[in-house]
């Protein structure tokens, strides 16, 4: 039997700009570091001078910024930070930024200040030595001395950016708030907050183990991890050697325990998948080992061979590359950017049939996810009617078909790029692409098709916890299903398909009970199921719109409807394939002409 194919188990511990960062522990779990006194330091800066506290001394106040140049959320601050340094400083505020990880070097800080243009001095803390002294744990972390250098605001630098979300409005400028009321000649008002970002890559201090780096660690990493974290992709550090990866060794060991990555939300009791990127317990047992035990490097000699990615395209040479507009969009430094669309005409004469699709980022740092759609000859993109084409995100790979499956691009059709762009801390430049493979219409013995079950008719209440709404759809003729992929925004909980057949049975199968609109996975089924006329495909899926929701943009909104992701959706997409062996072509297409 035909059937969809991947370009191989995408185990990928990818971290996404927000995604993957980690709140640190609260106060009641830390020792509280305001009201005592800072440690002297004297550290040399990305200019290749030294700066110490003591030099500061005429500064009323002073700023602590511990940062790391691959955080995600260190260099969406970098604006920010740079703005209030320049605004403070005839205020007599002093900013000093550290960096303290292991694996960002003297070069990599120099270049970090240079390619956000910072105003302040950044340090480099060889050994985490600094870091130790106050008790840094994340990047950013902020500490606020007063002039006798006490601390006297310790925590994150505002409420805009947090685990998976960047709020539409900025509830508090910490940071801001306390130097107003210390140059007022106040008290801090909260002295103490949550900080919010990466762990800081200390130096491991190995001891005996059975696991190590090169023996079990590089293998588990290159199978699970680098296809994603190496140079050029979308994982924001690197996790090609032993260097890279004890770095980034307590968030990995996070990550993992708490079942964020790799990224893989389906509920392992129900279904098989074929592009499943769960850890094994073993593999799990190992990282952990490894990470309590110091990290140890072990034997080089027991190093696998690195691993050979392809370059360029994952899909075989495209036929017809199509760029999303001729000149490149420009992304802001920060803020939230609208979805973009862009509308394309490839100059089709003649029905193609495509076996293969690849949405391909200009620049993965700023591109969150990517939906192409077809526009129907002469008509609008009809987002009810499964005119999907193709799409890009974070964890999904491109869709390959074989054995004769193909999907049906009518003549005269359009292409519509809809673009979701998150801001980096850096204005960007983004040109993305599609590539199309195609084949004749004589090779073509099955169809391949986008449908969905959707509703756009709901309206979420103000503070709705578990707010249920359902779609479904009833199919009108025999055909195997290939690929559920559910689609939601911030306010998503948790969502499900189910079959419901024509004698009334009903079998459960793909329940998502965490959704993480960071990643929009395509859950490929490792055996096509069969879909007989008259089935119904059930959605049922929840939302919190509560103020306890960590992601949701505004709890006082009643919620419709609508492509930006303050607004909600509820899609259940699909895809489906004709039964082998029943196509019937009644009129049969001219050949597909090689278009490059």
């Amino acid at each position: 039997m035909s059937h969809v194919r991947t370009r191989g188990h995408i185990f990928c511990a990818a971290l996404l700009a927000l995604g993957s960062l980690l709140p640190a522990a609260t106060a009641a779990e830390q020792v509280s570091a305001v009201g005592k006194k800072a440690p002297e330091f004297r550290l040399k800066g990305a200019d290749g001078n030294d700066v110490s506290l003591a030099d500061l001394k005429d500064k009323q106040l002073v700023v602590v910024l511990f940062l790391g140049t691959e955080c995600p959320l260190a260099r969406l601050y970098a604006p920010r930070l740079s703005e209030l340094a320049t605004h403070y400083a005839e205020h007599g505020v002093a900013v000093i930024g550290i960096d303290s990880n292991l694996q960002d070097t003297a070069e990599e800080v120099a270049a970090y200040a240079k390619e956000h243009k910072l105003t302040f001095p950044v340090l480099k803390d060889e050994q985490n030595v600094v870091a130790d002294a106050y008790g840094a744990e994340r990047t950013p972390e902020v500490f606020v001395l007063d002039e006798t250098r006490t601390v006297r605001y310790h925590g994150r630098i505002d409420g805009q950016y947090e685990p998976g979300l960047q709020k539409t409005t900025n509830p508090r400028s910490d940071l801001k708030l306390a130097l107003d009321e210390l140059l007022a000649g106040k008290e801090v008002t909260t002295p103490e907050t949550e900080a919010v970002g990466c762990y800081i890559g200390r130096m491991p201090k190995p001891t005996g183990s059975e696991v190590t780096y090169s023996r079990e660690i590089a293998r588990i990493f290159q199978n699970r991890c680098v296809e994603c974290h190496r140079e050029g992709e979308i994982g924001p550090f690197t996790l090609t050697s032993y260097e890279d990866a004890i770095g980034w060794a307590e968030t990995i060991r996070e990550v993992v325990d708490q079942g964020r990555m790799p990224p893989w939300f389906a509920d392992p009791k129900i279904g098989h998948f074929l592009n499943d990127a769960r850890l094994s317990d073993e593999e799990k047992r190992q990282i952990f080992a490894w990470v309590d035990a110091g990290c140890p490097e072990g034997d080089k000699s027991d190093l696998p061979e690195p691993r050979n990615f392809v370059v360029g395209w994952s899909i075989p040479q495209p036929d017809l590359v199509v760029k999303m507009a001729e000149e490149p969009f420009k992304v802001p430094a920060e803020g939230i950017v609208d979805y973009q669309h862009f509308t394309v005409d490839p100059g089709f004469t003649e029905d193609m049939w495509m076996v293969a699709c690849e949405a391909r980022p200009g620049n993965r740092q700023v591109v969150h996810h990517i939906l192409v759609f077809l526009q129907a000859p002469g008509g609008q993109v009809d987002l009810l009617r499964g005119s999907l084409l193709a799409a890009y995100a974070p964890g999904s790979p491109p869709r390959m078909m074989e054995g004769g499956m193909a999907k049906k691009i009518p003549a005269g059709s359009k292409i519509v790029f809809q673009m979701h762009y998150t801001p980096n801390g850096r204005e960007q430049l983004d040109l993305s692409t599609l590539g199309l493979k195609f084949i004749n219409a004589s090779e073509v013995n099955q169809i391949a098709e986008s449908g969905w079950a959707i509703n756009v008719a709901f309206a979420i209440p103000p503070g709705a916890k578990d707010y249920k709404v359902v779609s479904q759809y009833r199919f009108k003729e025999d055909k195997m299903l290939l690929s559920m992929t559910p689609h939601m925004h911030m306010r998503g909980k948790s969502f499900r398909y189910e079959a419901i057949y024509p004698d009334g049975t009903r079998e459960v199968l793909l329940d998502v009970p965490r959704w993480d609109f960071n990643w929009q996975i395509d859950y490929i089924l490792a055996k096509p199921k069969l879909m007989p006329k008259g089935a119904k495909l059930y959605c049922e899926a929840y939302y919190d719109n509560s103020a306890e929701s960590p992601t949701n943009p505004d709890p006082t909104k009643t919620i419709r409807f609508g492509e930006q992701t303050w607004d909600e959706m509820m899609i259940g997409w699909f895809t489906t394939a004709t039964i082998p062996g029943t196509l019937k072509l009644t009129q049969k297409p001219a050949a597909a002409t090689e278009v490059k």
